[in-house]
């Protein structure tokens, strides 16, 4: 493959660029947005963690009285803080600290100092809400924008923007980081499918930022429209919002003719861009180190895991001035590697998160996770990315039921090679999950669409 020249991956009209830039091997010419700080040696990140940890939990002792107690409780006083590996030392931060102390608790300067705010929608509970200062907005732009240009996202761009723009963090943020980078945003927000694909048309779009399933669903309806993503000025897909599996990547990237990019952030430690997928390792995204601190943690013990190994991953934001959080829990599994990536970046790497250690259902004594559900019918030939698990216990006992989505061309008129498609699906699921499953076959289109994060999951048990 002919390597790309870095006038091709600076010009956003050459489609593919970055991508085949990658695929070469080619990464010299691939664009950073901050190439000084996202090559810096070990040494230097873990210096500058270590200078951003002590002067955080000061700060944070000095201005939140609720961490100020919680570390009088255990003993601990800022000026015990003298190595990364003191923030052991510090207690635990979870959502339930943020909805205890809902909205203001937790805020770390007055209000006239607070420039935004954004907060979590509050459905399974009292929302969380976090603010942010000119530091902390200038912060998250930074943090966005070099995802962003991992990507392959250059100055020139034409971002449209798919997410909602309300309390939710993801439209805002990504929307202040590519403007930062030096994009032309298209605010078009969520829904009305049919208008995002003539906007692309029409204002020459060569960035989507949505959900991954967001993003198929303007695939198909585009498809169905007889728009041809082959010819079409869109290159890079930005997503973030919910997993997105690789089988569900490779078919947006070779149905849409882009390339694709998951990204990662809440909205307790900041929202998206605490980490970002490069074009060199798919599966693996860069920490922004200088801005965050991590740590692997047993979900169960809360003690460290060696490098390398699953655990739960653990988030002290390291210069953050509105509502500053310490040692933030995330549920999340994932395990970190530190080695030098063949990108040229040095920031550590965590894994794509796939499973939460609150997301795990425990069906008839067996643990399943949804991402396992995915991972057996990415490998099945006619299904679609889209699933729903639905669990009850009307008879007594839990009762796990799979409806998954056919292509058009796995559909049959006769009932019994259905069964048999159905029985051979039901048949995989029980060998992976190890707990008998029902499965439903349900025809194109037949599992609904989400402009947001899709729920994979239903419990109905008593």
């Amino acid at each position: 493959m002919v390597n790309s020249t870095a006038e091709e991956i600076f010009d956003p009209s050459v489609k593919g660029a970055a991508l085949k830039a990658a695929a070469a091997g080619n990464f010299d010419v691939l664009p950073m947005f901050d190439r000084a700080m996202e090559t810096s040696s070990r040494e230097r990140i873990r210096a500058i963690q270590l200078e951003k940890l002590i002067a955080q939990v000061a700060y944070t002792y000095e201005n939140v009285a609720w961490y100020r107690d919680k570390m009088n409780e255990m003993g601990v006083r800022p000026e015990d803080i003298k190595t990364l590996e003191d923030v052991r030392k510090l207690p635990f931060t979870d959502k339930n600290a943020l909805r205890e102390t809902f909205p203001y608790g937790l805020f770390a300067q007055p209000l006239d100092k607070i420039v935004e705010m954004h907060s979590s929608s509050g459905t399974t509970g009292k929302p969380i809400v976090v603010g942010y200062t000119k530091h902390d907005m200038a912060v998250w732009s930074d943090c966005i924008a070099r995802l962003a240009s991992m990507a392959g996202v250059v100055p020139g761009d034409r971002v449209q923007m798919a997410f909602g723009y309300g309390m939710f963090t993801g439209g805002f943020g990504l929307h202040y980081g590519c403007m930062k980078l030096g994009c032309t945003m298209i605010p078009a927000g969520s829904g009305n499918t049919e208008r995002h694909i003539q906007m692309i048309e029409d204002y020459g779009t060569t960035v989507i930022i949505a959900t991954p399933t967001y993003a198929l669903h303007i695939c198909e309806v585009g498809e169905k429209m007889g728009y041809d993503w082959a010819k079409s000025t869109l290159r890079v897909g930005l997503f973030g919002g919910e997993p997105c599996p690789p089988a569900l990547k490779a078919e947006i990237e070779s149905r849409m003719h882009i390339v694709c990019t998951d990204n990662y952030g809440l909205t307790e430690v900041m929202g998206p861009g605490v980490s970002g997928e490069c074009l060199a390792e798919r599966d693996m995204q860069h920490i922004a180190e200088d801005h965050f601190l991590w740590e692997i943690v047993d979900p169960a013990t809360g003690e460290p895991v060696p490098e390398g190994e699953m655990g739960e991953l653990v988030l002290t934001p390291l210069d953050k001035e509105g509502i500053p959080v310490l040692r933030y829990r995330t549920h999340d599994l994932t395990r970190v590697v530190t080695e030098k990536c063949s990108c040229g970046r040095t920031h550590a790497r965590m894994q794509k998160v796939r499973s939460r250690c609150d997301d795990m259902l425990i069906i008839r004594g067996t643990n399943v996770f949804p991402s396992q559900v995915e991972d057996v019918l990415a490998g099945i030939e006619g299904v679609t990315p889209h699933y729903l698990i639905v669990v009850d216990n009307e008879t007594g006992l839990d009762r796990m039921t799979v409806n998954v989505e056919l292509k058009p061309e796995a559909f049959s008129d006769s009932f019994e090679v259905m069964d048999n498609f159905r029985q051979m699906v039901a048949e995989k699921l029980k060998g992976t999950l190890l707990v008998g499953v029902k499965v439903k076959l349900v025809e194109p289109g037949g599992i609904e669409r989400s402009v947001g994060k899709t729920k994979h999951v239903r419990d109905l048990r008593k």
